[in-house]
């Protein structure tokens, strides 16, 4: 496989083009034997394209078509919160944390409806929905024929009760009733799909021997399918039923098979397939798209790996089975785990697509992406031209779901444009999940949250900040609630460019997404109020903003900056006795003020007259001993008419200030 790979190299280095780009120069060298049979596939199509097109007599419209043509008439609520939360302000969720939680628990609300309507039917049943809807009533959930016989047997399989299906099984076994294939087949279909074990039906509350919240977290953080590689027991039901069954075709050999995979049985599966070829059983797709996932598991080195997946998807065009778009995925997915081996095989896979006719889902493209830029590796132009190749295939295309990996396409490209700092493959991408309705393949909350928190961070450190703070508007909080690294690549952004006098209302929304509690916003905003004299209207904002923050969030353990900064913005605004208020609080917070905060409050104190308060403050200098404190007590006594005991109060405080220092 090596001179194909370089021969790709060569090609994309001389005409700069990657993907689906005179691909007819590839097909010679494809390792895979479809090419006699895509030759007689096309010539087929094209003998069925000149039949005769019959005209529908009436156009079919969907039951949503008149609420669909109705919210093309509205334009979207950048202000709005997401329809599924409760339309009430004071309920509203304020940050992602909160956003999660009020998600979790209405999930956890509609299960336990549902679980008590479904566990009390006779108290639901007048129904009055017209025309009927099926899940505002009562579902079947409990078993109703309790006889030995294959009726029941049925019924257990269609309301998904595994061990009562496996246990009807085997009585009608032991009473010598012959069991239909179909319903084997399909208690077999059950019994691999859960490996022995029964699904948590909707609503239903967890028992002792069901998983805990902890252990489930555990599990969801192992990687890769590692975390399953225990929960396929040896001789189990599935294998037990499998062995009885009289007739083993090809569908009880890709249930068992896909099972194994599932359930992290790697090895055994490839066995169960071995045995499946001795027993000259043709396979299926599925199978080999099972196999093909699991491959890098069974091997150790890249090369091996590898060959293994070509193995299978030769014996694939050997049995006459033709590929579909899950399998070159799931051959993009096992080569993400064969080294430096991928981005050339990757390459010639895409090569095998186009020459199959089968479009590429956006998995595919994540995968590549995947495999071109991993974590730790330098930025280079064939990086750069692989990216800029996806989005010129992509761009303008509106795409539905056909892999359950769809919706990491949009997350992973975004952190490859955050990473590599490419703001105009940033808006690339943004456009195109505003294509039709490709937003729906963002996929749930956290890949949600991910992308935007990446996008928006890319604005901030590489757009202008009238287009970021555009962006802004538009989206939050209809889509995007920013977390407290938002409001920091915010913040920097307005301090880059000189853009204070937006302060006041970035606080606002900082207090709307009630990050207004956290340490970090108020330290760094206070940061950057304090840095430079403004004009007086600022000053006033400033001060406002100062005040919010210290009264309604004095829980706060703030910095001894940051209660300098709050007196030093009132001090500006003219609130001298706000500011003389804030004094006290440095001693009862154990907090140091600065001598520029000291030297500040004495020169305001000298332009009102205030001696008195002149006086305490070199006190209060002293208390802290200050090294300021000898040059206050002079700047005190040359500046006020003071009274003697006065004088003599500042001479010894400043005459022991002078004694410490040396």
């Amino acid at each position: 496989m090596a001179a194909p790979g370089r021969h790709v190299g060569h090609y994309v280095q001389k005409n700069g083009k990657f993907l689906f780009c005179n691909v007819e120069q590839l097909l010679s060298q494809r390792s895979f034997g479809w090419t006699a049979a895509l030759r007689q596939q096309a010539a087929e199509a094209n003998k069925e394209s000149t039949e005769t097109v019959v005209i529908p007599r009436k156009k079919s419209w969907s039951k949503e078509a008149v609420l669909e043509a109705l919210a093309t008439t509205i334009s979207r609520d950048a202000t709005a919160y997401p329809y599924h939360f409760q339309d009430d302000p004071y309920l509203y969720p304020r940050n992602s944390f909160q956003i999660k939680m009020f998600s979790l628990s209405q999930e956890s609300g509609r299960a336990a409806a549902k679980y008590f309507i479904n566990n009390n039917p006779k108290f639901f049943t007048k129904d009055f929905a017209e025309p009927h809807i099926p899940c505002l009533m009562p579902e079947t959930v409990s078993l109703h024929l309790e006889d030995v016989s294959e009726e029941a047997l049925k019924e257990r399989i269609k309301l998904r009760r595994s061990a009562a299906a496996v246990d009807m099984y085997d009585q009608l076994l032991q009473a010598g009733t012959v069991v239909s294939l179909d319903a084997t087949h399909d208690l077999l279909d059950l019994v691999c799909f859960y490996s022995d074990g029964d699904p948590l039906q909707e609503g239903e509350p967890q028992t002792e021997d069901t998983e805990s919240p902890q252990e489930e977290l555990k599990r969801r953080k192992s990687k890769g399918m590692k975390r399953s590689t225990l929960t396929w027991r040896e001789n189990n039901d599935a294998e037990r039923i499998f062995n009885l069954m009289p007739e083993r075709g090809t569908r009880c050999y890709s249930a068992l098979i896909r099972g194994m995979v599932k359930h992290g049985a790697f090895t055994k599966a490839f066995d169960t397939y071995t045995d499946m070829l001795n027993n000259r059983v043709t396979g299926d797709v599925h199978i080999f798209n099972a196999l093909i996932i699991a491959a890098p598991n069974v091997r150790e080195k890249y090369q091996e790996k590898w060959e293994l997946i070509t193995e299978l998807l030769n014996q694939m065009n050997q049995q006459k089975i033709h590929p579909n778009l899950l399998t070159f995925n799931s051959v993009l997915k096992s080569l993400k785990r064969c080294g430096p081996l991928a981005r050339g095989q990757s390459l010639n896979t895409l090569s095998e697509m186009k020459a199959l006719r089968i479009a590429p889902s956006l998995a595919t493209f994540s995968h590549i992406l995947s495999i071109f830029y991993k974590a730790g590796e330098g930025y280079t132009d064939r990086k750069s031209d692989i990216l800029q190749e996806v989005m010129s295939e992509l761009e303008g295309t509106s795409f539905t779901c056909q892999d359950p990996d769809d919706v990491q396409f949009f997350a992973s490209a975004m952190k490859i444009c955050f990473t590599y700092k490419d703001l105009e493959m940033g808006y690339k991408l943004q456009s195109l999940l505003e294509v039709g309705e490709n937003w729906k393949l963002l996929g749930f909350y956290p890949q949600q949250r991910f992308y935007y928190s990446r996008f928006f961070s890319l604005l901030c450190m590489l757009e202008h900040l009238d287009n970021t703070l555009k962006w802004y508007r538009q989206n939050v909080p209809s889509k995007y609630c920013p977390d407290i690294q938002g409001v920091k690549d915010l913040l920097q952004a307005v301090d880059t460019e000189s853009r204070l006098d937006l302060l006041p209302g970035i606080w606002k929304d900082i207090k709307s997404l009630d990050h207004d509690a956290k340490l970090y916003p108020a330290d760094e905003l206070l940061s950057l109020m304090a840095r430079d004299t403004h004009s007086p209207e600022l000053q006033q904002s400033f001060a406002a903003i100062a005040l919010d923050l210290y009264e309604e969030r004095s829980s706060l353990d703030l910095k001894a900056n940051s209660l300098s900064h709050i007196t030093t913005l009132l001090l500006r605004a003219n609130m001298t006795e706000k500011a003389w208020e804030m004094l006290p609080i440095f001693k009862l917070k154990n907090r140091v003020p600065t001598d520029e905060l000291l030297n500040d409050f004495l020169s305001v104190l000298l332009r009102d007259g205030a001696s008195q308060k002149a006086v305490m403050l070199v006190q209060l200098s002293a208390t802290f001993c200050l090294p300021t404190t000898p040059e206050l007590a002079k700047k005190t006594l040359a500046g006020f008419d003071l009274t003697e005991e006065q004088r003599a109060i500042l001479s010894d405080l400043g005459a022991a200030g002078e004694h410490r220092s040396e």
